[in-house]
């Protein structure tokens, strides 16, 4: 069984066209429009006289419109009533009757205009009325002897009511009195008795009235009724006759029908059309009578027509002119028969045939204004012109009123108006606003662009397209981008727009252009149309038969749209499947394992997309497993027999008889109780006991209509509840509790509000729940106010002195008495704002950014509320170093409670700034101090604005700068501060420079080639330096050879100096290092290319360490990875690294207390190109390298020489200085370092030495050159592989001229003199 759940596609087109068909008519709201009211209060709107009055009038328009109101005719001037007030931006009217208006003061009929510069529109006359609900007028109610069989009428006539009351009948039990065939209650009120029989005697027919808007229920006293039966009568006459006497009272006789009401043979009836007709008729006889209804010379309205009251009352709804008529009520029994007719006239208040529509037209456009209603009498059509009867409007040339309907002819932007239209007769009224809006515009387009429309095959599509314009554009559709205009039948083309493909097909897919023109313009839009398969299930569930505790298995295999995203839901019963693990659902499949009796029933397998729903079912039955059943454990049985005993005030006993246990030990019981009085319906939790236990003692609640049921529970759960017990009404009682949270808080500074928790249902122990509210000032000796206040949480005393403690306290009372005294709590009323300033007030500056404030407190009695603390308001009127004033930005900051004093931070130095105190209280703030004016001192400025150096040249740099953002006073220069770094990153010579302060650029001269210098760059106040912003820049190279500065042994920059301003100060720039106090490990750098890394570092402490490096990951919880550095060098390369990773990496070394450096963190990327130019194969060059090479060949003989003899190199000298075994040369195959000794001296220099004369040296010559993987083009080594860079510091020596040295030149020094 297979279904297909889907909105009719009709009905769907229906809803869609109607809705666009509306929408169509709105004028967008960014263009200049008439007032259209858009919400309005009801014309005959009842309010609670005890709640705020709110008249809505709420309307749009442009420019948006103001509001005004008549009342009973006149203008009604909201600004002279302090109660009315009018919402921002809108016309609603709130009446404040909560705070002392009085809601009859304010009857009558109201009307709202809206008007803006293009017309007026008007609302329904509101007819605003208090609700009413007066008591019953005192009678004197005789008691009712009647004989049995006769009829009676027990009448209520309640009170004049406003809406009219809702009438029942109960007795003192609060039951409502049962009602059949023979006794009923009428349309009027009153209880009708066919006939009575002895068990009517009692005294307690009490009728209700209920008056729903104000909530309150108005009892009549109680009507007592004696039925005397003939036997009782015969005996009481026989005593007291002689034996002589014949005489007895006759036997109750059966008697015809008679009409109780309506009397007489016939009556009228006039009812409205739309209403529903209520037409009643009760009979009198013995037998009951039976109610038979029938229309003369017509049949009863079919799907209209209902009989209630036991046929007595017809019931036809939505009546209409058709329902006039004769309608004839016949009373029959065994006896005979009575009837009665009843002529019905359907009149009919106006009703709209066409109802007036807003009209756009563009200038000198025609059109017309339709207003046609219907009713009976017929209706009078008049119009207005923005609200004023259109005899008297202005004159319009374009304008012609011709009884329901207006012509406009020619209209220009002045005929631009709302015209109203009234239809009226004797039953009521009809008003509609429209108006006419004068436009040109061209056309838009409403419906978003490129709108994606996705529709299943064989279903309609429909394709919006929103317009306006004015004149009214004309509309065509086109399909894909070049297609022709789309035409005939296949299509429909509605007046808003949308176009219509009734059955839309897979080549219905593509792009649909909507093009709206008119003489203004064209304008058009492409939307999307998606066809779609439909969602099949091609493999449906089965019935299926399943034994206990088997497992069965249901399929549900589908086909859809591969675009589209299917959902399958599995129901049992139409409900959701139980939450068991025994229930799997799979891709296509439903599987139930361990069936038990409970998983019977219908299984419905739902596939959901976002375009369509498909399902289908199947039953599964499950029997029992042969041949031996298990043991069934379930939930047991209801108890049952439940019986109160012991009826006592405050307690009843109660017992029961338990139901099966279904195999599982009753664990225990429990009780639940309904208060039929109060909440008849809902029950509550009243106790349990344990499962042997088949009585209990209840304590019971003064004024509760009880009932009682048990649930007994055992390990498999709950049974079903018991069925109720008899019902107990417990006596009544004065209450035993009074209100909760009471409070006393003024919402004005004249008045206290009075609020408190009421009591709930049964807390009230009886009828006519009230409260005693009492208060008295506090510490005055006043007497108790007291008033007595129905069920309500709140009351307000007015004229109370402003914020003063009163005594409070709230106590319940009911008809029987008042509840035991209550406590009093201390409230306040109203506060009001702060009459007094802080006076004194005093400003201590203490330093450029902080400034502390102190007042002196204003008196307790004119803060006139709680006093909340102090708010300082403080603003900066302009910074004295610019002079240039800002917009104000105050500043608050708040102190809490009673605190004179203060600190405003944040503050600018060098600034003027004003302040002000105000005490605040729980109402607001009060009157502000005379404003205090105050300086801060100059500051430390802040760092210039920026840095940027420009036109690097071969000795020179150009610096620029912008001043500090705040200069925080006035400045006084700027310092400058530089420094050169070298490859290994170590920091020369520091050259301060003093700039005046008018300066903004600066030209250094003289600067070495090629080299990177730092700079740090401040300025300063008389205060002192601010904070400093550094940058780097390199001069250009030499690639010319040009300059060939000396490079002095074991150093990385030239001596040559630099020209200096007269305020710089000439630093030779040489590098230094100082013996630090402890060793560490510094300044450790990473230069990264794709594979491997150089790591270097800074070492100062005892000589002969040994280094290692770790690294690993960065982010990675990995362990760290372990290299060992030979010897004591400072640099060390990794490989085997992976491309574009990054790293972590530390240096630590070994037997000194394990000490290790901070982590740096590099990333490995693309290995950076050189900036130097090749000139590895030019001619010249590879000649040039000739040379060079013979020469050193020639100084490697002298040097060998020489240590022959016994002498040694200043490298050599620097070692045995050390004292350093461990110093090893360069290997030529793994590019690590081996051991270096004496006994090696004679073996002549390896190839990896030689060094080209670009200063680079090329990989193909070493397998491990600092210089392949540093950013520099300094790494050199000496002639035993030692790295320059490791010997920087001083040593004493002659001074050289030129490029020659007292040292023996190493062959890379050498080779860089040839150059």
């Amino acid at each position: 069984m297979m279904r297909k759940k889907s909105v009719s596609a009709s009905k769907a087109s229906l809803v869609l066209f109607l809705c666009q068909m509306i929408s169509a008519l709105e004028v967008p709201l960014d263009l200049s429009q008439p007032p259209t009211i858009t919400q309005q209060s009801p014309k005959d709107y009842i309010v609670d006289p005890r709640e705020n009055i709110v008249i809505q009038c709420e309307a749009k328009g442009k420019p948006p419109p103001s509001f005004s109101w008549t009342r009973n005719g006149t203008h009604f001037d909201i600004d002279k009533d302090a109660q009315v007030t009018m919402k921002p931006n809108s016309g609603t009217l709130v009446i404040n009757i909560m705070n002392g208006g009085k809601a009859e003061a304010y009857e009558g009929v109201y009307q709202c205009t809206a008007r803006n510069e293009r017309g007026a529109a008007i609302s329904n006359n509101i007819v605003i009325r208090p609700s009413r609900s007066p008591l019953w007028t005192k009678e004197k109610l005789e008691p009712n002897q009647v004989r049995e069989g006769d009829s009676l009428v027990l009448h209520c006539r309640p009170p004049v009511g406003l809406p009219p009351p809702i009438i029942f009948w109960m007795d003192n039990a609060f039951q409502r009195l049962p009602q059949s065939e023979r006794v009923s209650q009428g349309l009027n009120g009153d209880l009708y008795f066919s006939n009575v029989q002895p068990e009517d005697t009692r005294e307690d027919y009490i009728c209700y009235a209920r008056f729903n808007h104000t909530q309150t229920i108005q009892q009549k006293q109680p009507i007592s009724v004696k039925v005397f039966s003939m036997d009782s009568l015969n005996d009481t006459i026989a005593a007291n006759l002689s034996d002589t006497d014949i005489y007895g009272a006759k036997p109750v006789t059966e008697r015809q029908p008679v009409l109780l009401t309506p009397t007489g043979s016939t009556s009228t009836k006039v009812e409205l059309r739309g209403n529903v007709l209520l037409l009643e008729c009760i009979a009198a006889g013995l037998p009951t009578p039976v109610i038979r209804w029938i229309k003369e010379g017509g049949e009863l309205p079919a799907n209209r027509t209902f009989f209630e009251n036991f046929k007595k009352t017809l019931k036809i709804i939505d009546v209409s002119e058709a329902d006039s008529g004769n309608y004839k009520c016949i009373a029959r029994n065994i006896l005979g028969s009575a009837h009665h007719v009843i002529s019905v006239t359907v009149k009919a208040a106006p009703y709209w045939i066409t109802a007036p529509r807003n009209l756009v037209l563009s200038p000198g456009e025609d059109g017309t204004l339709i207003c046609r209603a219907n009713g009976n009498p017929k209706p009078n059509i008049s119009w207005l012109a923005n609200g004023v009867p259109i005899a008297i409007a202005p004159e319009d040339p374009s304008r012609k009123v011709d009884g329901d309907t207006i012509i406009f002819s020619h209209v220009q932007e002045r005929s631009s108006a709302v015209y109203q239209c009234n239809a009226s007769n004797e039953y009521g009224y009809l008003l509609a606003n429209a108006f006419v809006n004068v436009l040109a515009e061209p056309p838009r387009i409403l419906t978003s662009a490129n709108k994606l429309y996705q529709v299943i095959s064989d279903s309609p599509a429909l394709l919006d397209c929103a317009y306006f314009g004015s004149p009214k554009p004309e509309i065509e559709w086109f399909k894909g981008v070049k297609g022709s205009i789309l035409r005939g039948n296949e299509y429909i083309f509605h007046d808003n727009g949308t176009l219509e493909i009734p059955v839309a097909q897979k080549d219905s897919t593509g792009t649909y252009t909507c093009v709206a023109r008119n003489e203004l313009g064209k304008i058009q839009n492409e939307v999307q149309l998606e066809v779609k398969d439909p969602t099949m299930i091609i493999k449906q569930p089965e019935y299926k038969v399943v034994q206990r505790y088997g497992h069965v298995s249901f399929e549900c295999i589908i086909k859809h749209d591969s675009t589209l995203l299917p959902t399958v839901i599995w129901l049992k019963d139409n409900d959701e499947l139980p939450d068991d693990e025994r229930f799997l659902v799979g891709k296509d499949n439903l599987t139930i394992m361990n069936v038990t009796d409970r998983d019977d029933g219908t299984y419905t397998c739902i596939v959901n997309t976002t375009l369509d729903s498909v399902s289908a079912s199947a039953v599964l039955t499950v029997v029992a497993a042969p041949p031996t059943p298990a043991i069934i454990y379930a939930r047991p049985n209801p108890p049952f027999d439940l019986e109160l005993t012991g009826q006592l005030e405050r307690s009843v006993e109660l017992s029961w008889i338990p139901g099966d246990e279904n195999n599982s030990p009753i664990t225990n019981f429990v009780i639940e109780y309904e208060d039929g009085l109060h909440e008849p319906g809902v029950w509550h939790y009243q106790t349990e006991v344990p499962g042997t236990q088949t009585t209990v003692q209840l304590k019971l609640s003064p004024y509760v209509n009880y009932s009682f049921r048990v649930i007994a529970v055992n390990e498999i759960g709950r049974s079903q509840p018991s069925e109720p017990s008899e019902q107990y009404l417990t006596k009544s009682a004065n209450p035993d509790e009074n209100p909760s949270n009471v409070q006393g808080i003024g919402s004005e500074p004249d008045n206290l509000v009075i609020t408190w928790e009421s009591l709930k249902g049964f807390q009230s122990n009886g009828p006519g729940l009230q409260y005693k509210v009492s208060w008295r000032q506090k510490d005055v000796d006043d007497e108790w106010t007291s008033v007595i206040v129905a069920n309500v949480s709140k009351y307000i005393v007015s004229g109370t002195p402003t914020f003063v403690p009163y005594e409070i306290k709230v106590q319940a009372l009911n008809d029987l008495g008042y509840a035991p005294e209550p406590s009093e709590v201390i409230g306040h009323s109203g506060e009001d704002l702060p009459m007094v300033a802080p006076g004194n007030v005093q400003v201590h500056v203490v330093n450029s950014t902080l400034a502390k404030v102190h007042w002196d407190p204003v008196p307790l009695k004119t803060v006139r509320g709680h006093l909340q603390g102090y708010k300082v308001y403080y603003w900066k009127v302009q910074s004295l170093s610019r002079r240039s004033r800002r917009h104000v930005e105050k500043k608050i900051l708040t102190f809490r409670g009673n605190k004179t004093f203060g600190m405003l931070p944040g503050l600018e130095p060098y600034s003027s700034y004003k302040l002000n105190v105000r005490v605040v209280n729980g109402k607001g703030e009060g009157p502000a101090s005379p404003d205090k004016v105050f300086k801060t001192p100059e500051g430390v400025p802040s760092s210039p604005s920026f840095l940027k150096i420009t036109n690097p040249t071969l000795d020179s740099l150009t610096l620029e700068w912008g001043s500090p953002t705040h200069p925080n006073g006035v400045l006084t220069s700027y310092i400058l501060k530089f420094q050169p770094i070298n490859n290994t990153h170590e920091l020369g010579p520091l050259v301060e420079i003093r700039i005046p302060a008018n300066e903004s650029s600066l030209i250094l001269k003289n600067l070495n080639y090629s080299t990177r210098y730092k700079f740090y760059f401040n300025a300063q106040t008389s205060v002192g330096s601010g904070s400093q912003i550094t940058e780097e820049a390199v001069t250009i190279m030499d690639e010319a050879g040009i300059l060939r500065p000396a490079v002095g042994a074991g150093k990385g920059y030239s001596e040559t100096l630099f020209a200096t301003s007269p305020v710089m100060h000439t630093v030779r720039p040489t590098f230094y290092k100082v013996q630090p106090l402890y060793p560490r490990i510094r300044n450790v750098t990473t230069a990264a290319a794709e594979t491997y890394a150089n790591i270097s570092w800074e070492y100062e402490g005892p000589d002969h360490a040994n280094f290692y490096v770790e690294y690993g990951v960065a982010g990675s919880k990995e362990d760290w990875k372990k290299e060992i550095v030979n010897g004591s060098r400072s640099f060390f390369v990794l490989k085997g690294l992976t491309p574009g990773t990054a790293y972590k990496v530390r240096v630590g070394a070994e037997g000194l207390s394990g000490f290790r450096s901070s982590e740096d963190v590099f990333e490995t990327g693309p290995a950076m190109a050189s900036r130097q130019v090749d000139i590895a194969t030019q001619g010249w060059f590879i000649g040039l390298m000739c040379a060079v090479a013979l020469l050193i060949l020639i100084l490697l003989i002298v040097c060998f020489i020489r240590r022959n003899k016994g002498g040694k190199y200043p490298v050599k000298e620097k070692e045995d200085a050390h004292a350093d075994p461990e110093i090893q040369p360069m290997k030529e195959d793994d590019g690590t370092f081996g051991e270096y000794s004496d006994a090696e001296d004679h073996k002549p220099l390896k190839k990896g030495s030689r060094t080209p004369s670009d200063r680079t040296v090329k990989k193909e010559d070493s397998d491990d050159s600092l210089v392949d993987y540093g950013e520099g083009v300094n790494g050199q080594f000496n002639e035993d592989g030692s790295f320059i860079g490791q010997y920087s510091g001083k040593k004493e020596k002659e001074p050289a001229e030129g490029n020659e040295s007292s040292e023996a030149p190493s062959p890379v020094n050498a080779m860089n003199s040839f150059v």
